[in-house]
């Protein structure tokens, strides 16, 4: 009984604190009446002292009293000194009410951690109320938030639209009225310099009148070739009739010579003279026809080659 009330009364001083709730946590805190300040680092001071070497001591004997008195004894039978049953009655009151107190002292802290489980269950419904609260308040702002900017963005675009359709349409009236006495000038003089023209006109000079040149231009090469062939044909006729003409005037010179000196001096002289500027026409006359012909046949063949 001594060894259960002995286990039983360090039990009940070694029983700790129950673990803490979830999301909660213990510290340790002073109880006492004056509180003292605890350190990591103990506070230390080294001393020393120097002492002179001694002979070590010899070992004390064991102390032993004297025997004084006279030795006694005497008999005790059971129920002499005390009654189990009745003495150990309170103790077992004690230990009963200890039991009970600390039992009921163990439910009634059920009893309050259940209460406080369910209130802090209560405290985080309401916590969690609250916070959904929160969120559909702040995502309701968020929301007006942002159809107030995305309005106010609509309306800026808005006003810069017709910001930059009334400069479309002031730039597009004075376009019209700088270009009203311009574009016609402009065009024109377009028009005089051959920057307008006909795409038939356009077609016929770049593929059929280069043929149609090219053509005529070998047409009249041909021509200048035959005309300068011409040419020499008739200056070498030419010449060779001069030459005979010239021949036959110095024959009948020659005969004429003759003959003066059978006739008269005076009148043969002036036959001869008639005679000679006679020839001498007409063969000015066929010169100029010929240098004439030459002529002409030089300048037609040089405006065919142009």
């Amino acid at each position: 009984q001594k060894s259960f009330s002995r286990k039983s009364r360090t039990n009940f001083w070694d029983r700790r604190t129950p673990e803490p709730v979830e999301g909660r946590q213990h510290m340790e805190m002073q109880t006492e009446l004056y509180l003292e300040e605890f350190g990591d680092m103990i506070e230390e001071v080294n001393q020393g002292c120097q002492t002179d070497p001694f002979i070590n001591k010899p070992p004390t004997p064991m102390f032993v009293p004297a025997k004084i008195g006279i030795d006694a004894s005497t008999q005790i039978f059971d129920g002499d000194l005390f009654d189990f049953d009745v003495e150990v009655r309170p103790m077992v009151e004690v230990l009963i009410g200890k039991v009970l107190e600390q039992s009921l002292m163990e439910v009634m802290e059920e009893e309050e951690l259940a209460s406080l489980r369910e209130r802090q269950r209560m405290f985080e419904e309401m916590r969690n109320a609250e916070l959904q609260e929160q969120q559909r308040l702040e995502e309701e702002d968020r929301r007006r938030k942002d159809e107030k900017l995305k309005r106010m963005k609509h309306q800026q675009e808005l006003i810069r639209k017709e910001k930059e359709t009334a400069e479309k349409i002031a730039a597009k009236a004075f376009a019209q009225s700088f270009l009203s006495d311009l574009v016609p000038s402009v065009v024109a003089s377009l028009s005089e310099n051959g920057y307008f023209h006909d795409p038939i006109e356009a077609e016929l000079e770049k593929n059929f009148m280069e043929d149609l040149m090219r053509g005529v231009c070998k047409r009249l090469r041909y021509e200048v070739i035959s005309r300068k062939l011409i040419d020499r044909i008739i200056k070498k006729i030419v010449r060779q009739r001069e030459e005979q003409y010239l021949k036959s005037l110095e024959k009948k010179k020659q005969d004429s010579e003759n003959d003066d000196e059978r006739d008269d001096n005076s009148n043969d002289d002036d036959e001869f003279d008639v005679k000679r500027s006679r020839n001498k026409a007409n063969s000015g006359r066929e010169h100029e026809k010929v240098d004439g012909h030459i002529k002409k046949g030089h300048a037609v063949g040089g405006s065919y080659r142009y």
